[in-house]
Order: C-alpha cells, then structure tokens, then sequence
C-alpha cells in the first residue's frame, strides 16, 4: 500500500465538474494498493497517518498532528502510485491491485479513517476525477507500507 500525504489549506475532488469531495485545512492522500495488500495493511498505515505530527507549533516546529490541527482528510484512489516506468515510455500497472481487489480495501480504508478520526471526505473509485489543492508548506511524504513495517 502506498499514501502520498500532502498537508493542505483545502483541496478539492470534482467529476464533471462537479464537487464531490471537499475539505479544508487537513490531509490530501492520494492511495494505492499492490498485491499481498490486506484490512491489517490498511489498519497499520491509518495508525500511521493518524499519529504524524506533521503541522507546525506555535514555534513553527513541525510537532502537531492533525488532530491538534482539527484537520480533514480527503482520500482520493490513485492507482498509479504502482506505476513502473524503469522501461520504454509508456508506464505498466501490473503492481497496481486489480480494481475488484481495490475498490473494498479503499472502501475499508476510509471507513476506517471515518470511524477513528470523523472528518473525511473521498472521491470516486475508478473516476476521472479532477484534483486540486492549496498545498502548506509544501510538506509532502510518502508512505509505502513494505518499508513502514
């Protein structure tokens, strides 16, 4: 499994132009699923998101979670983080989870997130979907479950 997380002043999903997806300040994770994926996976990574302390103190040291921030998350599907591109031109997907396997472990994964922190909002499996954000700091991580445990 692997979460881009990016800290934001707000970000946005719309599908046709419509907004289905929306928060402000909080987490932008983009989210992708890879074979051997699992709801222990899933669990382990959103303690891992959950306890970051990511958002600067009153001192601008980077110490506070999003939590003490009363941030949102908006967790948009992202299948090509499975992205290879080591050959040719045209990146392969063949890391990236089936989509009949991915869509429930997405599903379980903001359930969950819903469940332990309250503010979340998502985008659409499978949609074309248009992201944008108001990135702070910018302040970006990577998170890639075969090297967080």
């Amino acid at each position: 499994m692997r979460v881009v997380l990016t800290t934001v002043l707000e970000a946005k999903v719309e599908i046709n132009k419509k907004v289905v997806g929306a928060i402000s300040r909080g987490y932008l994770l983009l989210v992708g699923f890879t074979d051997g994926d699992n709801k222990e996976t899933v669990d382990k990574m959103i303690d891992k998101i959950l306890s970051l302390r990511v958002f600067p103190d009153e001192h601008g040291n980077i110490n506070i979670s999003l939590q003490d921030v009363n941030g949102s998350i908006l967790s948009v599907s992202q299948f090509t983080l499975y992205a290879n591109t080591a050959k040719g031109r045209r990146p392969s997907f063949v890391d990236a989870l089936r989509p009949g396997e991915a869509e429930p472990l997405y599903d379980y994964f903001n359930q969950q997130l819903e469940q332990k922190h309250g503010k979340v909002s998502t985008g659409v499996f499978g949609a074309d979907m248009q992201v944008s954000s108001i990135n702070d700091g910018p302040f970006t991580l990577l998170l890639d479950s075969k090297e967080l445990f």
